[in-house]
């Protein structure tokens, strides 16, 4: 008998693999889904408490805004998902809603108040940062423009102070690492983001950016400075977009973090990149790609799977 026929002599429809398999995994996600709300239940009667109640009770800083985050984006209710999607009017009454539709005893819960305060404020924190960071980073920087170029100057005083610069274009540029005479080329990638995060650098922690410099102009180990910190704006912006630097914001900033935190994230991966690649001993730049890889790769697990992830200098080692 045909493989897809039947005992009558009737042909039977095989249903194809892929989506046989996207059917089983609709039916997994459905049958997880009805398992949580049913565990969510027990748990409200058992312990008089709401999900959003027990985390707050369970989690102290970023893990708690991350897994409030998780919470308000499955729950059921349109109203309380909004708040995350769309930044509410005023915090306090957002807070007032979600506790009249969970039900929650306000004289019991002063915690939860306060705590879900500085959660929401963080969440749309992030958001509205990341807004900012994009302006800059899409922001080309102009050689016409005179604060752009003040600021590019800036940046050469304050890694070499005891240096003048001669001309706005000349070979010097290369002393701190930009590739060719004139710097305006090399931040095309990151625009004015990059040049900001160059100068914060140099101007919050001097001593260390020029402690970096110098290693960069090591006989055997040396590496472009300004290119590589470049590079090093694209690995922040990145972490940055996927979300990566929720964790760390979360437990480091309790409100809004603003852009100075982020300049902060780039200087601690500044400091951090430079021991990583003297430690590393490359034989020559070429092995820059392999060693920038290795460096992203730690940073990212300790992003994805430390829940106390605090890429502050404060917290280098």
């Amino acid at each position: 008998m045909p493989e897809n026929a039947t005992s009558t002599g009737r042909k039977t429809r095989r249903m194809p693999v892929q989506t046989q398999a996207s059917v089983n995994l609709i039916d997994l996600l459905y049958k997880i889904t009805l398992l949580r709300c049913f565990i969510k239940w027990i748990l409200r009667l058992v312990t008089g408490t709401c999900e959003l109640q027990r985390i707050t009770q369970k989690y102290n800083s970023g893990v708690c805004t991350v897994k409030i985050e998780e919470s308000l984006q499955r729950s059921k209710f349109s109203e309380i998902r909004q708040m995350i999607e769309i930044e509410p009017e005023d915090i306090d009454a957002a807070i007032q809603q979600i506790i009249s539709i969970k039900n929650i005893s306000f004289d019991a819960n002063s915690r939860f108040i306060s705590c879900m305060k500085i959660c929401l404020e963080q969440i749309h924190g992030y958001e509205s940062l990341f807004c900012t960071i994009e302006q800059l980073r899409v922001e080309t920087y102009d050689s016409c423009n005179g604060d752009h170029e003040a600021l590019l100057l800036k940046l050469w005083n304050l890694l070499q102070p005891e240096n003048a610069l001669k001309e706005r274009v000349s070979r010097q540029w290369g002393e701190i690492g930009f590739q060719g005479t004139d710097p305006k080329t090399d931040f095309r990638g990151m625009g004015m983001l990059g040049l900001k995060n160059l100068v914060y650098f140099a101007e919050v922690h001097n001593d260390l950016a020029r402690k970096t410099l110098l290693h960069s102009h090591h006989p055997q180990y040396g590496y472009s400075y300004a290119i590589v910190g470049i590079n090093l704006t694209s690995m922040a912006y990145d972490f940055m977009s996927s979300g990566l630097l929720r964790t760390h914001f979360f437990n480091t900033v309790h409100g809004r973090p603003n852009i100075n935190h982020f300049n902060e994230v780039f200087s601690y991966l500044m400091f951090e990149f430079d021991k990583f690649w003297m430690k590393s001993e490359p034989e020559n730049v070429m092995e820059f790609s392999r060693i920038r890889d290795e460096f992203n790769q730690t940073v990212e697990a300790v992003l994805k799977y430390v829940p106390s992830a605090n890429l502050s200098l404060d917290n280098s080692s």
